[in-house]
Parts: structure tokens; sequence; C-alpha cells
């Protein structure tokens, strides 16, 4: 590496890709070799936790290293506020190259979108029918042709053509919707993805570039090309332990209920929800190529030993657990569990697995420490574990909700049956503001509180990995609790000023200065 050149970064995000859905980190996920390259060049974290179960939340904080409820970005339609600073600010001002491929769902201020040189952003649909608005182009899913700094290496035709399927998806039932298809697989949106990051290496192989390559897959509409659904079948994966777990006894707390309402998969034919499942982990498997021609261009380039690579999620998707497909505001692991791994040759150690739970707010810190740039003191990640010598966290944190009302069963009623994924979407606007829930999460316990009264969750995760009994009402789990709810109070205690206020230099008229003041303290306690 050039000692007088800070390192690149490629940060590589995939939308709604939970952790367990990787071999690497459960049986019951697929193979993907270049992810397992990836680790085997880094650190592999097992317990990476989003600090929010939602795309724009969890997006935003990731870039600015807050959580959302300091961002204010507690809800998908609202996006990174021109309050807040992220860290592709601060790499532009320090004269890197900067590129945003992919999807965006962040950033909405030109303000903002000025610190990318290239912009090239994708929605869900790439030319189909956004999920927020139902129509076929808008703001939510910009027009594939308007980019910034490059044009799509891909003719635009080709595209559309590509992704005709998604326009009009086959659904199975109200709650089964995915597409095993044969288009030209360069116009896929994975592939349209990684091909135009190839090109932007390619532009800035001798220059700093940070380059945030977002892949919308493997979040829905769930199609893939036949070729990765074959491989996926061949595995045989079975579906997860807690398939056929219904969240529907008075251990469930109502926001569950609501969710499982919406979503079960009680009445769907068990091999469509096989095949739903198989069709998701085949979408993983596409990304997993993605992220192999990263990594072979990067090498190409004679790169690898002035980048650092990052591959993470936003959150995860129930994908089969708890008898559901999708996500909502709720704290399984399906949703807030996601894989993370960094890599920098010669610099981080290689072939590390990291036990501890870390949040994907402490990435950013981690890059700017390792570029030797000064984290500013409004960042709340912490620097991970593993790549520097740090005592790890012993919890971290989730969060959802904006204090809105809660949304019951009963306001549940008001909509038309059956109930699905259109439900889903139609009540979401609902779903995401209600409440301020937090969670905390350790190694091996879970717990997630409710400051509006509905049931407290707690799991343990040593002998129920999958969540599925609540034991928060046990009276024999109550220390457990108490010392959980400690965490919470703690962590929401050392989120105060987190930008420093000015102290005075004198107590009061008659006291010397603060500093002796506070020097002669020290030496009290040191005699």
């Amino acid at each position: 590496m050039n000692p007088n050149k800070k390192p690149n970064i490629i940060f590589i995000i995939s939308d709604q890709m939970k952790a367990s859905s990787l071999k690497i980190y459960s049986k019951h996920g697929v193979k993907t070799p270049n992810l397992e390259n990836l680790a085997s060049r880094g650190v592999l974290y097992k317990n990476a936790i989003t600090p929010h179960p939602l795309c724009v939340p969890a997006r935003t904080s990731l870039v600015t290293s807050r959580f959302p409820s300091s961002t204010g970005c507690r809800r998908n339609e609202t996006f990174l506020p021109l309050t807040e600073t992220h860290v592709f600010q601060l790499w532009k001002s320090l004269g890197f190259k900067n590129g945003l491929i992919g999807k965006n769902h962040c950033y909405q201020e030109q303000k903002h979108i000025d610190s990318f040189d290239v912009f090239c952003p994708i929605g869900h649909g790439f030319g189909g029918k956004c999920r927020i608005c139902n129509k076929n182009i808008c703001s939510h899913t910009p027009d594939i042709e308007k980019t910034k700094g490059m044009k799509w290496e891909i003719n635009p035709d080709v595209i559309l053509d590509s992704h005709a399927t998604r326009r009009n998806m086959p659904s199975y039932s109200p709650t089964l919707s995915y597409a095993v298809t044969n288009h030209t697989i360069e116009g896929y949106s994975t592939d349209v993805i990684t091909t135009q990051a190839e090109s932007f290496l390619d532009k800035f192989k001798n220059e700093t570039f940070a380059l945030w390559l977002s892949y919308p897959d493997p979040h829905g509409p769930y199609e893939v090309p036949e070729k990765y659904f074959k491989e996926v079948q061949s595995e045989s994966i079975p579906l997860p332990p807690n398939a056929n777990n219904s969240i529907t006894g008075k251990d469930h707390p109502e926001r569950n209920k609501v969710l499982y309402e919406i979503l079960n998969m009680e009445n769907d034919d068990k091999s469509k929800i096989q095949e739903n499942v198989d069709v998701y982990h085949a979408m993983v498997k596409f990304v997993d190529d993605g992220v192999g021609r990263i990594i072979e261009k990067v090498k190409n380039l004679g790169l690898e030993n002035d980048t650092i690579i990052v591959f993470t999620a936003d959150h995860g998707d129930f994908a089969g657990e708890h008898n559901m497909m999708s996500k909502g505001g709720v704290f399984y692991d399906s949703l807030v569990k996601v894989p993370l791994i960094i890599s920098f040759p010669g610099v981080i150690k290689e072939s590390i697995i990291e036990e501890n739970v870390v949040n994907t707010i402490d990435i950013v810190p981690t890059l700017l420490k390792l570029q030797n740039i000064d984290i500013p003191n409004r960042m709340q990640g912490n620097l991970l574990p593993s790549v520097f010598d740090v005592e790890p966290q012993k919890a971290t944190f989730s969060e959802y909700g904006a204090g809105g009302p809660p949304f019951t069963l009963k306001d549940l009623k008001k909509f038309k049956k059956p109930f699905g994924h259109k439900t889903l979407i139609e009540c979401l606007w609902a779903r995401e503001a209600e409440g301020r829930r937090k969670m905390v999460r350790t190694i091996e316990w879970k717990y997630i509180y409710d400051p509006m009264g509905d049931l407290d969750e707690l799991y343990d995760l040593k002998d129920d990995p999958w969540e599925m009994t609540n034991l928060a009402n046990k009276s024999n789990f109550k220390e457990i609790k108490n010392e959980m709810k400690s965490y919470l109070l703690n962590w929401a205690i050392s989120r105060e000023d987190s930008e420093p206020v000015p102290l005075p230099s004198s107590i009061g008229r008659q006291t010397k200065p603060l500093q002796h003041f506070l020097h002669l303290r020290r030496s009290q306690n040191e005699n």
C-alpha cells in the first residue's frame, strides 16, 4: 500500500439479506463461495445487528453512524435531512472520488447527492412498479436513464426487458409471489449494478475512491434467473426450524400478532413456500456472484492492498421463519441480524470470526480509523473488535417507531381481506410510526421493551436461537430481564450530548478555574 495514500473504500450493502441465509452463518443458508473468500481475508462478525429493521432508517444510520432516534429518520418516508452529515461528505472534502451505484433509499437532498461524483440509483422494480406508491416511475423508483458521472453500461432497453416479469409478478396466494425467469442475465439489476461498479473501478483506479455498491436483492419482488434457482435446489436446504412457529398465543405481543395476521402462510401450499424461500436464497447467490466479480476486478487492477471492502445488509427478511415472508416492525433475528464482513489485506487479520455483538453503525467509525481520519464527535458507533484491539461491547441495540399510536388487531380489521403483502404495504404508514420500541441484544439474550404497554419480549438465544418462546413474563427470568433493561437505560443516557457541550472556565465567581479544580480532584483520588 502507498503510505501517502488513504485506502479506498468499497462498501457493499445488500437489501433485506438476513445473516442466516448464508451457509457461513447457518446450516439453513446457501453456499456463498465469494463471501466466504472475502471472510477468509478479513473478519466475519457472527452477531452484527442493524439499528433499525427498515430500509431508510437502517441506511441513514449506516452512513452517519447515528441511531434513527438521533437522525430523525425513523420511517421509510424520512430521508436523510440536511441537519445530518454523512461519511461520503467527509470523504468528498478530503478529495475522494465517490460513487453510489444501486439502491439509494437514503439521500434525497441535493446537497447530499452532490457528495457523489457518480450517482446511478436503482429502485426495486428497475422499471417496474414502485412498492411505495404503486406507480411505474416515480421519485421513489428513479428513471434508469437518470445518472450522474457515468452512463449505464448496459443498454436501458435490455434492462427493462430483463425486468418485465417484475412489472407483473405471478401470485400464488395473498402472501406468496415469486418467479424463476430466463431474461437476458446482463439486464437483471444485480448484474447491471456489478457491471456498472466494475466500470467505476476502471475509471477511478488511479484515484482515491469510496464506492457505495448497493444491491436491491434479495428484497422482493422475489425473482431470479433459473440458473441460480437450480443451484439452490441442488443444495436441498430445508425450511428453518421455526417455519411453523405461529405467533398467536398469549405470550406474543399484539404488534407481532398483527404482522402475523397479515403475512402468515398457514393456508399456503408447503411446496410453494419452499420454492419462495429457494428463490430468496437464489437471489442471495446472485449477489454473491456479483461480490466475486468485484473482488476479482480489485485484484486485476492491483488495488487489493489499497482497498477496504465491507459487505453487510440494511436488515433481514423472514424468508420462511415464523411462517412468514418479507419483513415488518418486529425484532426477531431474521430481521435484525445481518451479515458483516470486513477485509483489508495486510492490515486486518485474516480468517477471524468475531462472536461479540456489534452494530452496523460501528462500520463507519472503524473505516475512518483505518484511514487515519478523525472520527466526528457526533458519531455514536464504536470501533469494531478484531479490526482494532478494543474492549467488545456487551450489548447492542435496535429501535422502531416514531411515537405514533399503536396499530392494533382492531385497526387491521378495517382493511379488506384477504390480508397479505398488499395489506403489508397499505398499512405500512401506520405500523412504521407506532410507538418507540427498543431492543437490546447480547450474545445470549434479547430483550424488547415497549413503552406503550404492549407485552415485552425476552429470548434465550443460547437455548432458543430461533426465538420461539417469549420468557418476558416468566418470574424466574426477572433478574436477566432487569439486567437487559439496565443496558437499555445506560444506552439511552449515553446518547445525550453527542456534540460536546462547552464547559465553563470557572465554577461560580469565587472558585478557581475548572481545569485546576479537576486536577485537584484527580490528585485527591490518586492519593
